[in-house]
This record gives structure tokens, sequence and C-alpha cells, in this order.
């Protein structure tokens, strides 16, 4: 048996070649014929489909803008959040037709493919965007009724007579 003092030799030892270089992915820009970027985002029962490209910083949902389709501000801060985080304000316009689940679902499945298209368009935004949580889908569902209970969890009322 040879006495081996580096990983190096273990390689020549076996045959096995290694490389010291870390083999991290490297991300590409992905767009469409337009010069778009396409992701889908989701949130409970909602799916958005989102389309970013560079413009004045107009967000659309459904045909709507999104102050208007989103009358909650609450719901309007949770839209730009990944935008504000990459610091990309009134550089991209956004395209979103989201269906399925209710308002707040919607949102959060637009803010989700919103974080990814720009992801997809710059990918040196990666780092920022998953590092806020933009880019985690939520996977948070509504639990589904049992038979025997009056909702997932809940009995039906007790009655002693």
């Amino acid at each position: 048996m040879a006495d081996l003092n580096s990983l190096e030799e273990l390689g020549e030892a076996t045959g096995v070649e290694t490389t010291t270089e870390s083999s991290a992915p490297v991300h590409v820009q992905k767009l469409d014929a337009q010069g778009r970027a396409y992701a889908t985002g989701k949130r409970k029962d909602a799916v958005a489909r989102v389309w970013v490209k560079p413009g004045s910083g107009r967000i659309s949902v459904n045909g709507k803008e999104f102050a208007e389709y989103f009358a909650r501000p609450v719901l309007q801060m949770v839209l730009q959040q990944p935008i504000v985080a990459a610091d990309r304000a009134g550089q991209y316009d956004v395209v979103a037709t989201v269906a399925g689940g209710g308002l707040s679902g919607q949102a959060g499945a637009v803010r989700h493919g919103i974080s990814k298209a720009l992801t997809y368009y710059e990918p040196t935004l990666r780092g920022v965007l998953k590092k806020g949580g933009f880019l985690t889908r939520d996977s948070r569902v509504v639990e589904r009724k049992k038979y025997g209970r009056a909702k997932a969890r809940r009995s039906f009322q007790f009655s002693k007579r």
C-alpha cells in the first residue's frame, strides 16, 4: 500500500481525475423571440404567467394596471417587493396573467413569477432575490376536509343528550 499525502495522489492512484475548481452552476439569460423573460409563479391555488422586458416600470395584471387589479396597498407592496429588493424600480415592464385562488394568493403568485423572470433576464440578481426569499415557492396550501369532521380538523359539536 502506497502512502498518499493529498487528494491528487489519491486520484492518480485510483485513475480518477480530480479538479480543484468549484463546479457551481452557471446561470444564463433565458429570453424569448421578443426579448422578454418568461416565468411561472405559484401560490396556494393561484398560477401566474409573467413576462418581463426593459421599459418604464409599468406593471399590468390581466390587462389592468396592477393598482387597479390589486386595490389593497398591502397586495401592491407584495407585488413590488422583488423589484425594489433588486433595485430595479422603473426599469422593467411586467405583464402578468393570473388565474385561480383569491387576491392574496394571486399577488403572491405574481411576486414569485416576477422574481423568477428577473433572474432569467438578469442572472446576477439571483443572489439578492434568493436571500430575500422571493425565489422560494410558498408551499402552504389549504388542508383538505376529512370525513367525520366539520372542516379539516374541527369536529362536530358534542351533544351529551
